[in-house]
């Protein structure tokens, strides 16, 4: 392994200078955060791609028949080396995310009616050298293993040239560029009218009393075309700096990119520890100080909101226990307050110890997609949400996140997530939905998340949705 300490730690500058190298990856501590939002990772140019689509999986040029993630623990698990103890946790390895519809492989669920974007199921590139951040000790590293070459002498001049060749771009000087700046933003239509998808929070509470499920996570879709000189990167930028997020990422791969704003943790690997961090409970953040400390409090109140999130802590304990040891699963923090740039969140903790000879795709393959974005039962309510929403998520409420050569992972909660491809741009927001569920209070906390999207595309909606944008209005979305 080859080290070398940078002289700056402002990561989204470093990530401009590796604009022309094929799959850009950025892991985003946008809100430094002393344990939660501590590191950043930036990397490049990967020596391979675990890729996960409609015509099955490939790694490595060849097609993997089995499990796609436990083939790629396995390359992993092949470059393996000690992790340095005194630099960020991730030091090499896979940078990617895993959609939604990667649940699909998972269970026996049915397809959505629609998936008008057709993302990959998973695209998660392997690489050799990272860029490292310690936002609490002020410190960024380049850090290249050398892999995929035999240990030795080769994998040392491979790790040395790598490194030479990326500080040689990281050093080079990048013209600035205004955060805030930006093209006209893109008219949105939502895949809902208001009162449609108060009807789908309807028949989801329902469904509850019916006793078919006890809780189900529902989102409405905003879709637009984007002008052909619309500059991802800069929308990013706005988006880090309007809905700061411990859990942020920039995916720059290939024709379509990822740009993530998510407060919420999945879970996280460290050696056998597991850790999960649901959050379920919303509420709108005022300018006003009492008045935003009424809405914290208000929240902390909220039976339906505790209920909302307990259930979901029940699903969690459910999930580890599959791959944990007995008697290791337990939740140290139930519905905590958490305040972000927009909003306010309950958060609880959820933690465990993998069984021996488990690892990061066991506990994929047992958990994903997270109880937070489903709801429980988990199946049942994944079949509800199919039903009702109607089209594919993508990237949305899956994961984006990495998994080490040391055998480490730590992933999001891919929520406040915009999908960029084939000249369009796709997000949605949703919420749980539960029987103490007020319809039209739901539809507004749809709005409440997805105003700092909107306020970084500078987006409007059609006028078939004006309704819809006069709540978004209301709920100080479209300034």
């Amino acid at each position: 392994m080859y080290v070398q300490e940078l002289p700056t730690v402002d990561m989204a500058a470093l990530a401009e200078r590796l604009a022309g190298l094929p799959y850009v990856a950025f892991l985003d501590s946008a809100m430094p955060h002393a344990s939660l939002g501590r590191f950043s990772y930036l990397a490049a140019d990967p020596y391979d791609v675990l890729h996960v689509g409609a015509g099955g999986a490939t790694l490595g040029g060849r097609a993997v028949e089995d499990d796609p993630l436990a083939a790629l623990a396995g390359a992993l698990e092949a470059q393996r080396g000690e992790r340095h103890p005194d630099l960020p946790p991730f030091q090499g390895g896979a940078i990617g995310y895993i959609a939604y519809e990667y649940g699909r492989r998972l269970e026996r669920l049915p397809a959505p009616r629609v998936d008008d974007l057709g993302v990959p199921d998973a695209l998660l590139p392997l690489y050799d050298w990272v860029v490292a951040c310690d936002h609490a000790a002020e410190r960024a590293w380049l850090i290249s293993t050398g892999a995929p070459a035999p240990a030795g002498p080769e994998r040392d001049a491979r790790a040395k040239a790598r490194a030479a060749a990326a500080l040689d771009l990281l050093s080079r000087p990048v013209e600035a560029k205004p955060a805030a700046a930006g093209p006209a933003g893109p008219v949105f239509r939502s895949n809902f009218t208001r009162s449609a998808y108060v009807e789908a929070i309807a028949r989801t509470v329902d469904y509850v009393l019916a006793g078919d499920i006890f809780q189900a996570n529902v989102a409405q879709r905003f879709l637009a075309d984007l002008a052909q000189d619309f500059d991802p990167w800069a929308f990013y930028r706005r988006l880090r700096t309007r809905n700061a997020a411990p859990f942020a990422a920039y995916l720059a791969f290939g024709d379509m990119t990822v740009c993530s704003s998510s407060p919420e943790r999945f879970v996280r690997v460290d050696g056998d520890r597991v850790e999960a961090r649901p959050i379920k409970g919303t509420a709108k953040r005022w300018s006003i100080p009492h008045a935003d400390g009424s809405a914290s409090r208000a929240l902390l109140d909220s039976e339906k909101d505790r209920a909302e999130n307990v259930m979901i802590v029940d699903l969690l304990r459910n999930d580890l226990s599959r791959v944990c040891r007995p008697g290791t699963v337990e939740a140290p923090m139930l519905c905590g307050l958490e305040t972000y740039a927009s909003v306010h969140h309950l958060v609880s903790v959820v933690t465990g110890r993998l069984r021996d000879r488990l690892g990061v795709a066991d506990l994929l393959n047992a958990s994903f997609p997270g109880g937070s974005i489903t709801g429980a039962p988990k199946l049942r309510a994944m079949e509800i949400i199919t039903e009702l929403e109607g089209h594919a998520r993508g990237v949305y409420c899956g994961s984006i996140g990495w998994m080490g050569f040391s055998g480490d992972a730590d992933f999001n909660i891919a929520i406040r997530t915009a999908t960029i491809a084939d000249g369009k741009a796709q997000f949605q927001a949703g919420g749980g939905v539960t029987a103490l569920s007020d319809p039209a209070a739901e539809y507004d906390e749809t709005l409440t998340k997805a105003r700092a999207v909107f306020e970084a595309f500078g987006g409007t909606l059609a006028a078939d949705s004006e309704e819809t944008a006069a709540r978004l209005a209301q709920a100080g979305g479209l300034r």
